[in-house]
């Protein structure tokens, strides 16, 4: 069997884009992960047991001299995209925009063959994004060179549309590995086909046990299986009215006038995802770390009258039932909605498992 590739992981969450390589070749081998959420590190500990998991802040890990040279052939990573995400305040000055400096000073030192980068679309419109660019072009990173498109996930097998700005990068002397071939444009999956083996009734609102795990000084909930978090919440009487009211496919423009929020009133336009049923037949809204509120998005169950729960967002994020998550469900839901989709990954990693063959 050729070499393990080994890898080292960024702002790695719960393991999303871990799970996506290792799915993708059994050669990929978690040697590091380095991620700030202690919940987070926790879930990511849990399913990769092998890896070094560091839940601390990038740049203290660096000056402690975590990244040393070699110690990993791949390097992959989303930095928090928030400082200039559409749906937040895109300030220039926000302090999450300056960790790509950091991913940069992780390359420098580990000197890998290949690096991942992945973030939100408007990354590539941002003024980090052109500083990256100058820096391989003719700055601290000219040894390697990079290639970045705009991916959607439902193209690769992710019953959900999520476009994400993925960037390749690659040692000059190797050459770029390739894109991964689109897979699913003609025949994405849906959500009824991603949530048939889901039974429609939740299995009640708390976890299932009291469970219990320490990890790195602190003690967390669970760990707890993708699947035993089929778990609902405890709605006032007006939201359930509201449910009740909405038709498949519907969204809050269904609500009769006594039922909307005084927002609400008189608004023919807007954003029709609010309050809104997925589709059965096709694939889901981007999945955030709120999707448990139907008033942050398009978050209805297709058929029930509740949101989705935590398993059916990470199984819409390409989780399989096996992985397991630590934390409270807000901890739990904010690792669902910031991980990479599973397939996505997947792809990514295929491509670069046959490049480094």
């Amino acid at each position: 069997m050729p070499d393990a590739i080994r890898m080292l992981d960024l702002f790695a969450g719960a393991g999303g884009l871990s799970r996506g390589f290792h799915d993708a070749s059994a050669r990929f081998e978690s040697v590091t992960a380095v991620e700030f959420d202690t919940a987070a590190a926790a879930s990511y500990s849990s399913n990769f047991p092998d890896a070094e998991v560091h839940a601390m802040d990038i740049k203290h890990w660096l000056d402690e001299g975590g990244a040393t040279p070699g110690m990993a052939r791949v390097i992959i990573g989303g930095p928090p995209c928030q400082g200039f995400s559409t749906l937040g305040k895109q300030e220039v000055d926000d302090e999450r925009n300056d960790l790509w400096r950091q991913y940069e000073r992780t390359i420098l030192a580990v000197q890998p063959e290949l690096f991942v980068v992945e973030n939100v679309a408007a990354f590539g419109k941002s003024p980090q994004f052109a500083q990256f660019r100058a820096s391989a072009d003719d700055g601290s990173l000219r040894d390697y060179d990079f290639e970045a498109r705009i991916l959607n996930s439902a193209d690769y097998g992710a019953p959900q549309t999520r476009k994400r700005a993925i960037l390749i990068g690659f040692r000059r002397d190797l050459g770029f590995p390739g894109w991964p071939d689109r897979t699913h444009t003609s025949t994405p999956i849906a959500v009824g086909t991603a949530l048939a083996h889901i039974p429609e009734d939740v299995e009640g609102v708390e976890f299932p046990d009291t469970r219990t795990m320490d990890f790195q000084g602190r003690t967390f909930k669970g760990s707890f299986r993708a699947d035993e978090l089929h778990l609902g919440r405890r709605y006032s009487e007006l939201s359930m009215r509201r449910f009740t009211e909405i038709p498949r496919g519907g969204n809050r423009f269904d609500l009769p006038e006594h039922l909307k929020a005084p927002c609400w009133v008189g608004h023919k336009t807007g954003s029709g995802d609010v309050m809104g049923r997925m589709h059965l037949d096709r694939p889901s809204v981007t999945i955030r770390t709120e999707f448990f509120k139907p008033e942050k998005g398009r978050y209805l169950h297709p058929t029930a009258d509740r949101a989705i729960t935590h398993w059916e967002a990470a199984t819409l994020q390409g989780f399989p039932d096996e992985h397991r998550f630590v934390g409270s469900k807000t901890q739990i839901a904010r690792q669902i909605g910031n991980a990479v989709p599973i397939p996505l990954g997947r792809a990514l990693g295929a491509e670069i498992a046959g490049f480094l063959d």
